[in-house]
């Protein structure tokens, strides 16, 4: 798949999943995306650890080194004063994507029609 349609999603893709979650690390979160996606959609570390660190540096994330099974992992977890933003950017995700399935008329290519 082309990588700049995942380009501008990243940040946002990011975020949800860690609100989802809770928290989360970086690994645990690329394997949360392609088992989402079944494998359409991967993010490899190079992409996403320079989003997470911008997003901590912006005050949207908060990172804190935990240690499990012995080893020590940075978790993300979304920063409270940040909620509303967030809803607001899912919200726009949500609209840009549905005004590209009403461009591209999505069901057409599911049919072979497209």
């Amino acid at each position: 798949m082309n990588k700049t349609y995942i380009k501008g999603f990243l940040e946002d893709i990011v975020v949800h999943l860690i609100r989802e979650k809770g928290e989360s690390y970086g690994y645990e979160l690329t394997r949360m995306v392609e088992e989402r996606t079944k494998g359409v959609i991967t993010i490899n570390e190079g992409a996403l650890y320079p989003v997470l660190h911008k997003l901590e540096q912006k005050g949207i994330l908060v990172g804190e080194f935990k240690t499990t099974a012995n080893r020590p992992r940075k978790y993300y977890r979304l920063a409270i004063q940040h909620q509303k933003a967030v809803d607001k950017n899912q919200t726009d995700a949500k609209a840009y994507i549905a005004a590209l399935q009403s461009i591209f008329n999505f069901k057409s290519f599911e049919n072979g029609n497209g």
